[in-house]
């Protein structure tokens, strides 16, 4: 028992030195590597957002009546002042006579009644009426002057009502489709027509979490990231197909509350939208720009691994050597990844050829590329 013992590890240290020739034989492991340096990097952060118009305008008709026609192009623009719809007017123009006949009668009656109160006025000065009758010659003056009043608004009522069957666009903008069809009789409970979308400007609107506020204060507190002065944020749009809209806008709404089913608060930013080019509803991704990491470092994402213990990278020491290095990590920055702690300026970070590395293995650099600024990266938190 004892020789088969002796034996196998006779054969065990034989194996480790095969092993070590072997690992001689192939050499140093070639990586790539990044020497990082700390520099202010763009904080910028980019959330799902949605485009609404600024000003929805929901077209009512203001009397009841039969619908007679639908003057516009359902999806298609329209101008402030352009006629939507028309209201059968006949019955509003009956109306209208019916308070003209009033008004003229009411005048009547009035003068009338002026030209008995000037001929009894000076008579009761005489004496050769009684007061009362010059009582009742000055009632009779007041009562019809009030008739005139009330003739003269009924008129004006009937006119507005009669202008009302004309249903124009107060703003320019696209109109939806029309919600009632010709023919229809409207009243209170269908009285809604229509909206008018006003497109520019155009309103985006996008969530940001309580976790995502509060990692961004603490940042802020640990003087990791500078917000812009008057947290004047601009903010660019990417479109369907990662286009980018040409016109940057700027946030210009906060809301105070956060919503209690989500976690969420809201902000909006507004943009000039000359050509139309954004539409009510659509998804976009909202690029906010302004804030900055200050003096930070980053890596390439791709350099950044994760095990039972966290996130590590590997580092090639001076003597060319792997080094692990567990690290803190913060947020990505576009391809890159915001390194809290764990690494220094200087130090190089290997970013091709990791799967082959172990602690204080010999490598060789085949590819070493100096950080510089990025510009305009995107954020993501």
């Amino acid at each position: 028992m004892l020789s088969a013992a002796v034996l196998c590890g006779v054969l065990a240290l034989s194996g480790c030195d095969k092993d070590k020739e072997g690992s001689a034989a192939r050499g140093p492991s070639p990586v790539s590597v990044v020497k990082v340096t700390r520099h202010d990097v763009p904080a910028d952060m980019t959330w799902v957002a949605k485009t609404e118009s600024s000003r929805a305008v929901e077209i009512y008709s203001r009397v009841n009546g039969f619908l007679d026609a639908r003057k516009y192009t359902e999806g298609g623009m329209v101008n402030a002042g352009d006629v939507l719809f028309l209201m059968d007017k006949k019955p509003f123009e009956v109306q209208l006579s019916e308070a003209q006949a009033s008004l003229d009668s009411s005048l009547a009656a009035h003068e009338v009644a002026k030209r008995n109160l000037n001929r009894i006025r000076p008579l009761a000065k005489l004496k050769a009426l009684s007061q009362t009758d010059l009582d009742q010659a000055i009632g009779d003056f007041q009562t019809t002057a009030a008739a005139v009043s009330n003739a003269k608004a009924q008129v004006e009522n009937a006119k507005l009502n009669l202008s009302y069957c004309t249903i124009t666009s107060p703003v320019t903008g696209y109109a939806s489709s029309a919600l009632q069809t010709d023919g229809t009789y409207i009243n209170m409970s269908n009285a809604h027509l229509a909206t008018v979308y006003t497109m520019s400007p155009m309103w985006v609107t996008f969530s940001m979490s309580e976790n995502e506020e509060a990692k961004i204060n603490q940042e802020v507190k640990e003087g990791i990231l500078r917000r812009p002065e008057n947290h004047d944020y601009e903010v660019q749009l990417e479109l369907a197909g990662g286009e980018i809209y040409p016109i940057t806008g700027r946030v210009t709404f906060s809301s105070p509350n956060f919503n209690p089913s989500t976690g969420t608060f809201e902000l909006r930013a507004s943009f000039e939208n000359p050509n139309n080019q954004l539409r009510p509803q659509q998804y976009v991704r909202a690029i906010v720009k302004g804030a900055t990491y200050v003096n930070a470092i980053v890596v390439p994402q791709v350099a950044v691994q994760e095990g039972s213990k966290g996130h590590f990278v590997w580092v090639v020491t001076k003597d060319n050597k792997a080094q692990f290095r567990p690290v803190e990590v913060g947020s990505w920055i576009g391809n890159d990844w915001l390194i809290k702690n764990g690494l220094e300026e200087g130090d190089k970070v290997v970013t091709e050829g990791m799967m082959l590395l172990a602690s204080e293995a010999p490598v060789k650099i085949v590819k070493e590329v100096d950080q510089k600024p990025a510009a305009g990266d995107k954020a993501k938190k």
